[in-house]
């Protein structure tokens, strides 16, 4: 078994100790300002709607309630026996990198599906571990996910900014590696970064209007011609190409920014999105 890839940075975009992590987790679920206000339901529905999920990936003390929003709504459905995670690359390292290694966080290990990494690993899609050694978009949202399922599978693939129709062939191919497979995508992205509050808002609306209409094109040229710094605009934007054409709703449980955690002028904005499926009471894949 390949050596687990360990936290780069546990200890500072949540904390280093198990149980503090975990207790910080059930406090961005229990926030009733900024949070969904409540714990994950124990109870689970019988019929899969829920296709894919946005949300952001800044330290947890910032975004974190913004998050618990989207993985409130994975904790109601049946258990995901994979999910697969759509990164940024925050660090340049460039290309489509996919990982083969299991993922470590203070609350322990999270295991890959090296079938569906298999389904993946065509050009320009690769295994490339070095690259996910510093990257944190990733990896902050596997708290979550390790509170809500019990036994969780994931792929992470890390998405380099790149063409539109680079991405939508990227999309392509997320689409046929997990088509006939009950997955869950997870698109990880900040919004507006470092502007006043009022100038993210204005700008971020834009941006999520585009997602709400399902539409990756429109995405991808809202945020190029308005120059908006929302950093995961490939990963969503290769979310939305792989959906495209399933009849979903989008929904936004949850907008907000920096600001309302800690007095500041200059803000990053967050959202948690959901996809669903128009075709109710869907049993999950098999």
């Amino acid at each position: 078994m390949p050596t687990p890839r360990p936290p780069a940075v546990a200890g500072s975009f949540y904390p280093a100790d198990g149980a503090a992590l975990a207790k910080l987790v059930e406090a961005c679920f229990c926030d009733r300002v900024r949070g969904p206000g409540g714990l994950p339901a124990h109870q689970r529905t019988g019929a899969r709607r829920l296709r894919a999920i946005v949300v952001p990936h800044a330290g947890l003390v910032y975004s974190g309630a913004i998050a618990a929003w989207a993985y409130r709504r994975v904790g109601e459905e049946p258990p995901f026996p994979t999910v697969l995670f759509l990164g940024v690359d925050h660090h340049g390292q460039g290309g489509f990198a996919l990982s083969r290694r299991p993922w470590m966080t203070p609350l322990g290990p999270t295991e890959v599906d090296r079938a569906l990494v298999d389904r993946l690993d065509r050009p320009p899609l690769e295994v490339d571990e070095g690259a996910h050694e510093f990257e944190h978009s990733i990896e902050v949202q596997l708290p979550f996910l390790e509170y809500v399922e019990p036994k969780p599978r994931m792929v992470a693939l890390q998405v380099a900014m790149a063409s539109l129709p680079l991405l939508q062939e990227v999309g392509a191919r997320v689409a046929e590696a997990i088509r006939g497979r009950d997955v869950l995508l997870v698109a990880s992205t900040d919004f507006s970064h470092y502007v006043p509050p009022e100038v993210a808002a204005t700008e971020d609306r834009f941006a999520l209007d585009a997602i709400l209409r399902g539409d990756p094109a429109g995405l991808f040229d809202v945020v190029e011609r308005r120059r908006i710094s929302m950093c995961g605009i490939a990963p969503t934007t290769v979310l939305l190409a792989a959906l495209a054409g399933e009849p979903a709703s989008i929904r936004l449980l949850k907008y907000g920014h920096s600001g309302e955690v800690a007095p500041m002028t200059r803000v990053v904005g967050y959202g948690a999105l959901t996809v669903e499926s128009d075709a109710p009471g869907r049993p999950p894949l098999k």
